[in-house]
């Protein structure tokens, strides 16, 4: 179902239950889908590391781990089946602040904390410069992808991806 079409009604008669139980458990549709993209991270992640913090390859290898996860974002963003829910969200997002935190606080956050702590471990290995400032390694990675998804301005391919992580770390190498 398209997501302009999907209300509080609709989901409390999916659950079978009545509007008042999702409302008690969430403040919108927007948290509602959070949530759901929680669940479904969760789901499909290797049962031996279920309830885990998140973690990023560690091959010793920054370029490389880079392009395997840069390469996966580049895929999910590229599937149909993701890119129609993530890019209903980000609309919502766009335009509620409180969805925005609620985002920022269960999704984003522990992801880029996870690619911190890889971009840390390449910076005691000598792979990326000592005072790197790992926002802006990050925001330089990713926002490119991010706004050529963004704007359908051009295709989302695995050698895109790798051009992002050969600039940025041209950028960012001792």
């Amino acid at each position: 179902m398209p997501y302009a079409k999907i209300s509080i009604e609709s989901i409390a008669a999916r659950a079978k239950v009545g509007k008042q139980t999702i409302y008690r458990w969430w403040p919108s549709k927007g948290a509602v889908i959070v949530d759901s993209f929680l669940a479904l991270s969760e789901a499909t992640t290797d049962p031996e590391s279920a309830g885990s913090a998140i973690t990023l390859p560690d091959t010793g290898d920054l370029e490389a781990d880079l392009k395997l996860v840069l390469r996966a974002t580049v895929a999910e963003f590229a599937d149909r089946d993701f890119e129609q829910p993530i890019r209903a969200l980000t609309t919502e997002i766009v335009n509620d602040p409180s969805l925005a935190a609620l985002y920022r606080e269960k999704l984003a956050h522990p992801v880029d904390e996870a690619k911190k702590t890889r971009l840390r471990s390449a910076q005691r290995a000598g792979q990326l410069a000592e005072d790197a400032d790992l926002e802006l390694v990050l925001e330089v990675l990713y926002a490119p992808l991010f706004q050529r998804w963004l704007y359908r301005s051009g295709p989302l391919t695995a050698q895109y991806a790798d051009s992002l992580v050969e600039a940025t770390l041209r950028a960012f190498r001792p």
